[in-house]
């Protein structure tokens, strides 16, 4: 067998996913992310380690902007190639790669006028990353494959897509590579969701796999136990609503916000909270929104139930600028949802900048905070935050709720592994920061006694 795999993305943190498949003279990259945490940034304007215009296909495992925000940069360097994903995972892409180009373009403007201002030299160029033109040339290369069963992607290859639960559409891969008489699949995990959490269906079973690249994001720690979710977020609310102040929650606009819209709706339906006034402030969440509509069938029986039944009168969505500003001008306690879930942007840093100084309000976090993030700095202490260009105490309470993580946690990841049929040949841990991949790696080793490997960046192994 002549089959290569190369990790250029997600080693040693947990965005800019990106691995390239070679094989049957093909070369196919699985995934194309964004890097996200502040140090490294920078590797988002580097070359591809293969040119675009080689690349036979990407394949998606599903719409976050570190498994996909890089799309519109690939394809301006001259990828001309299938994208393969799911119904789901391609609107939501779309929707996803045009707020990111417009944000790019926002930022670079903003930073080019702070750093003449500052006279200051910028790490990476004062440029967008990519522009909207760009993000709207992606389209068209989308191709959609809904179908249990396997397609062929050339010449011996064949994918599949597996659901894992993590967003709406997300998926495992599975590359199955024919040479002769023999084969070897591949399968990827993307980012593995969670059982018994609301609106999705559970993780399928992987069945098969001669190789596995595995994600570790929480392969060091097990998040609480999902039936307090509800419990401690009605607490959280009622502790702010008696101090007087408002609850921000940073929110990723896919999924999370739509599972905290799902868990306030429930708490109301259940009078266990307050009828407060709630804002959904994120024009991608609302649209991602749109799209859940149009995949009921994606739903477990929970949230169609809840759907049938039950609709909050009290929920905002909040589309302006100018109706965003003026959330901040109602006396009393609001909840506001807004993006981005790491603070890294968007308009929940406007609302930080009015709230973080006021003890009498909450900043509660339902999601993963990557390294150097203003999210992370917040979570884990700091004193003093640096928003948009201004240095802020942090006097709000500050509250943390991982069981809402869409992350499967160390005991979910081998219960993820456990659905695979037989021994791999090796594994691959990634996108886990070093400490949670080697935890992951060593309860592999110790739980399944497979071989372990866990890629440096840029390395590439050959599959036999």
């Amino acid at each position: 067998m002549q089959i290569k795999l190369g990790f250029h993305g997600a080693t040693g943190n947990v965005t800019g996913s990106r691995y390239c498949l070679k094989a049957n003279g093909k070369n196919i990259v699985i995934d194309c992310g964004l890097f996200q945490e502040h140090d490294l940034k920078a590797r988002n304007w580097d070359d591809f380690s293969i040119h675009p215009s080689k690349i036979d296909a990407i394949v998606l495992t599903h719409a976050h902007l570190d498994h996909c925000g890089l799309l519109p940069k690939m394809v301006r360097e001259g990828f001309r190639g299938k994208i393969y994903c799911n119904s789901a995972t391609a609107e939501i892409a779309k929707i996803v790669l045009l707020d990111s180009a417009r944000i790019n373009q926002e930022d670079a403007d903003f930073k080019r006028r702070r750093h003449e201002r500052e006279n200051r030299q910028p790490k990476y160029p004062d440029i967008p990353l990519y522009t909207e033109e760009d993000a709207l040339a992606t389209f068209p290369l989308f191709f959609v494959w809904n179908q249990k069963r396997p397609l062929n992607i050339g010449e011996g290859l064949e994918l599949e897509f597996i659901e894992v639960a993590h967003i709406l559409g997300a998926s495992s891969i599975r590359i199955t590579v024919t040479q002769g008489e023999e084969k070897r699949s591949i399968v990827f995990s993307g980012d593995i969701g969670r059982w018994d959490m609301p609106i999705l269906r559970d993780p399928s079973a992987i069945g098969q796999a001669d190789y596995v690249v595995t994600e570790s994001t929480y392969g060091d720690r097990e998040h609480g136990p999902q039936k307090d979710i509800a419990s401690d977020l009605a607490r959280i609310v009622m502790q702010t609503r008696e101090a007087g102040g408002n609850l921000l929650i940073p929110s990723f606009a896919i999924e999370r916000t739509q599972e905290l819209v799902f868990f306030l709706s429930q708490l109301l339906y259940e009078d266990r909270i307050p009828h407060l006034r709630i804002f959904v402030d994120s024009p991608m969440a609302i649209k991602v929104g749109k799209v859940f509509k149009h995949h009921p069938h994606l739903f477990d029986d929970e949230a169609r139930k809840l759907m049938r039944n039950y609709r909050a009168s009290n929920i905002t969505l909040t589309r302006s600028v100018a109706d965003s500003k003026s959330i901040n001008h109602i006396r009393g306690t609001a909840i506001i949802i807004a993006g981005s879930g790491m603070c890294t942007g968007g308009r929940i840093k406007h609302h930080l900048v009015t709230n973080i100084e006021r003890p009498e309000s909450t900043v509660l976090f339902v999601g993963y905070q990557a390294q150097n993030t203003l999210g992370r700095l917040i979570v884990d202490g700091k004193e003093e935050v640096r928003i948009l260009g201004e240095m802020y105490q942090v006097k709000a309470r500050v509250e943390k709720l991982s069981g809402f993580s869409a992350h499967a946690d160390k005991i979910e990841l081998m219960r993820w592994l456990d659905s695979i049929s037989n021994t791999p040949r090796r594994v691959f841990v990634t996108h886990g920061e070093p400490k949670a991949a080697k935890a992951h790696a060593e309860n592999i080793r110790s739980q399944k006694g497979w071989q372990v490997e866990i890629p440096q960046y840029h390395q590439e192994y050959i599959l036999d």
